[in-house]
């Protein structure tokens, strides 16, 4: 085939790449792809641990099967809700938070997990106050910018509300000893103000207290003060904090290209600590081997692309924000997570998106996706009913 013969075909295929609807279907297959990953692998990941706390090998996977279920029910309905709505219910979900976010730090109401009490108890389930946060801060931040969009150069009005209230937030998320989210926090409220036009000096300034805040919890807590021995000293004990990153690296080692198997790894069977919630790329890696580990950060990266692709051409300014509040949460998440599986950041105890078992992490993730797509599917029917009415005129 000559050079003109394949021109028309690399045509059409640019053409379906820059198309609005590509955003849709490039998000919905990535999150889709991701979610059914991740119940593959909490099956294997947690079979060990489920049939050591319940009794059944299977007792935790199905409560996945359970959260992915409720997850996909609340995308669809989010899919659904035009923006007016959207931004409507912004500030009574950013109320719950904060209320929950409160009512987790009261004796009795909050449950303590590993010396964090960022828990509160719902018969058979527990629930996070702090990964709720994360989407009504996406949510109500992005309404609240849209509003002061033409004044963002003045900063008391472009800084109130939204800096005390998303302050207040990782308050609340530090005092209840979860230092991940409430750095996560801290990144989705600068990622969205960069993406309004804040001035750069303005991150200079958040840039020098967030480290300054890294460096007193750091110091506050013996088991960070570990993490962080570990992180930087490759010589450290394997048998105290370093023990889990050394477990991690010795799975993703074993796996070779294309892995153990699907349920055979070793390291699951209590040699490696959250095999199933924070380490559970190691287990990637050990069962499906570097292409599969390779498999999920690409699929990843074609989620975030498609999410700030929507941040980049959607008309209306609030879906801009909104998508650029959740591409931010994605990026530092998975960069969080990822990065400490391969010993190239401290230990956090952040999950890996819809691929760790949790469903206080996955529903509130899956909804804010959902959002964006719903917006991306009216951006591409406005975008073809544009061209439709150019090629009648």
């Amino acid at each position: 085939m000559s050079v003109t013969d394949r021109g028309p075909e690399v045509d059409l295929r640019g053409r379906l790449g820059k198309h609005p609807a590509s955003i849709y279907y490039l998000m919905l297959g990535s999150t889709l792809f991701l979610l059914a990953l991740g119940m593959v692998m909490v099956w294997s990941a947690s079979a060990i641990d489920s049939l050591r706390d319940t009794g059944g090998s299977t007792d935790l996977f199905m409560k996945q099967v359970l959260f992915g279920a409720l997850g996909l029910i609340g995308m669809f309905i989010a899919t659904r809700l035009p923006t007016t709505t959207v931004r409507a219910l912004a500030w009574p979900v950013l109320l719950i938070a904060l209320g929950a976010l409160v009512l987790v730090l009261i004796p009795g109401i909050g449950v303590s997990v590993h010396g964090q009490q960022n828990w509160i108890e719902l018969g058979p389930f527990r629930v996070q106050p702090s990964e709720l946060a994360k989407l009504a801060l996406v949510a109500w931040g992005a309404d609240v910018l849209t509003r002061k969009y033409r004044r963002v150069m003045d900063w008391p009005t472009l800084l109130i509300p939204i800096v005390p209230v998303a302050l207040a937030m990782i308050i609340l998320v530090v005092m209840e000893g979860d230092f991940g989210n409430a750095m996560i926090l801290g990144i989705i409220l600068a990622g969205m103000l960069f993406a309004v036009g804040a001035p750069l000096r303005l991150f200079a300034f958040m840039g020098a207290a967030g480290l300054a805040g890294v460096a007193l919890m750091s110091v506050g807590a013996e088991y960070r003060v570990r993490r962080w021995t570990a992180f930087l000293d490759q010589d450290a004990d394997t048998l105290d904090g370093a023990w889990q990153v050394t477990q991690g690296m010795y799975a993703m080692g074993t796996g070779g290209w294309w892995g153990v198997g699907i349920g055979a790894s070793r390291e699951k069977w209590g040699t490696l600590p959250a095999a199933h919630t924070d380490f559970i790329l190691p287990v990637i890696g050990e069962e499906l081997g570097l292409i599969g580990t390779l498999t999920v950060l690409a699929l990843f990266g074609v989620l975030i692309f498609s999410v700030l692709r929507l941040a980049k051409e959607a008309p209306d300014r609030f879906v801009r924000l909104l998508a650029a509040g959740v591409g931010t949460w994605l990026i530092i998440q998975v960069i969080t997570n990822v990065g400490a599986a391969l010993k190239m950041l401290p230990i956090t105890g952040v999950t890996l998106p819809m691929v760790s078992y949790g469903g206080s992490s996955l529903l509130p993730l899956l909804f804010g996706i959902g959002l964006l797509l719903g917006a991306a599917r009216r951006y591409a029917a406005q975008a073809r009913d544009e061209t439709r009415d150019v090629g009648v005129a």
